[in-house]
């Protein structure tokens, strides 16, 4: 089977890069061993986060610092086994993390979120999943003064430098915003210019099915039989194709080791469950509990609970303590019911050191490209980074200037 291009991995990213190379005339194929949406992406609270152009950095004052050594917090936990590992990526991660290089990170960053919102908005028309799209904004919630003053200065100090738009909500206006929210909530900061999904998965399954709309292939297959000329073996026999674009998230470090790169690649678990609302109680749109540490964010399925960051191996068994120790919390915010799943759900975020993804052509291979590392921000950037591989690759004017993002500033 040839084509013009094979993408290798079926997330948002994955999904994306197929969808907008396969807009532009190129003959795609599609490969992983699930369904498009059925691994990273099915797991995070559904934001498009316009307001997204500082990623997050690792603390740096001391209190933070003692506070996560202890290992008790909500929003952050991690496995003492895994920390030897960790500790290089770790260090670097803190380095980068430095106010000064961190506003120079958004500097590039925000190239990339700034188009977030306008590029999910096209795809999701072309692909009339207008349904699962929510306009209007997320809600960062505070119980104290203290962190809400500091929250809204931050706000403040985005729009100043990148135009991003932000309400506050106090007493009145944030019960009407979210009436069955409790008062223990006492003000908020809403990023009125982000927009959330009610189904993530459903959201990569509209984009998988518009791609093969448009004549695209979508094949289940291995993609560490990937070998150069490029050719990789699939359930439907080999594919074979002039491109490939490596987009495989949390796995993408295993095949570009394989191929004799060593990209300093890391993960952040985290962990979901769905509830069902109480008689009576709605959720408007998706809040952050940010003293805490947790997410609710209302889905198809129910009113989906999103933990913080677990620190450990990429393939551990589940250790869901987070979630069992911010449910009770939630609890008390917002009038959950039964949980709707049978277990946890547990998901890997991939992250590089400086917390900006790899996106741009491999250094040591032709026609080699790579587009993973997005960390949080994977269902945010996963259209602009379909896009700006697309015009790469074909020659079309670029959006967004690369350089920042390739491998080899590694």
């Amino acid at each position: 089977m040839k084509f013009d291009a094979i993408v290798l991995g079926g997330g948002i990213v994955g999904t994306s890069v197929a969808l907008q190379l396969q807009r532009r005339g190129v003959k795609v194929a599609l490969v992983d061993r699930k369904a498009p949406g059925n691994e990273t992406s099915l797991g995070n609270a559904g934001l498009i986060q316009r307001e997204g152009v500082y990623p997050y950095a690792f603390p740096r004052d001391f209190a933070s610092l003692a506070r996560y050594a202890g290992n008790r917090a909500t929003d952050a936990r991690y496995h003492p086994m895994a920390i030897p590992k960790l500790a290089p990526f770790l260090f670097k991660y803190w380095h980068h993390s430095r106010a000064d290089r961190h506003a120079q990170i958004a500097k590039a960053y925000s190239t990339l979120i700034e188009h977030s919102v306008s590029e999910h908005r096209a795809l999701i028309e072309a692909a009339g999943a207008q349904n699962l799209l929510r306009k209007g904004g997320w809600i960062k919630a505070f119980r104290t003064n203290r962190a809400f003053e500091n929250a809204v200065v931050e706000a403040s100090r985005w729009a100043d430098e990148y135009g991003v738009e932000y309400d506050i909500l106090q007493d009145d206006t944030l019960r009407r915003a979210e009436p069955s929210i409790s008062s223990v909530l006492r003000a908020a900061v809403r990023y009125s210019a982000s927009d959330s999904v009610s189904d993530p998965a459903g959201l990569v399954d509209a984009y998988a099915k518009l791609f093969e709309q448009l004549g695209g292939t979508i094949l289940l297959g291995d993609a560490f039989t990937l070998q150069p000329g490029w050719r990789v073996n699939t359930q439907s026999g080999m594919a074979e194709a002039e491109y490939v674009v490596l987009a495989m998230g949390p796995w993408s470090g295993d095949l570009t080791s394989k191929l004799g790169y060593s990209l300093p690649l890391e993960v952040k678990r985290g962990y979901h469950m769905h509830y069902a609302a109480q008689p009576g109680a709605t959720l408007n749109q998706p809040v952050l509990d940010a003293e805490v540490g947790y997410m609710i964010t209302p889905m198809l399925r129910g009113i989906r609970l999103t933990t913080g960051v677990e620190l450990g191996f990429r393939d551990s068994p589940k250790t869901p303590v987070q979630l069992e120790a911010v449910e009770p919390i939630a609890r008390d915010v917002f009038p959950l019911g039964e949980r709707l799943d049978a277990e946890p759900w547990l998901g890997r975020r991939p992250c590089t050191p400086d917390m900006m993804p790899v996106i741009g052509p491999a250094p040591h291979h032709k026609n080699l490209w790579f587009a993973f590392g997005h960390a949080h921000h994977g269902l945010t950037l996963g259209p602009i980074t379909g896009r700006v591989i697309a015009e790469a690759i074909t020659g079309e004017a670029a959006t967004v200037d690369l350089r920042p993002f390739r491998a080899d500033r590694f």
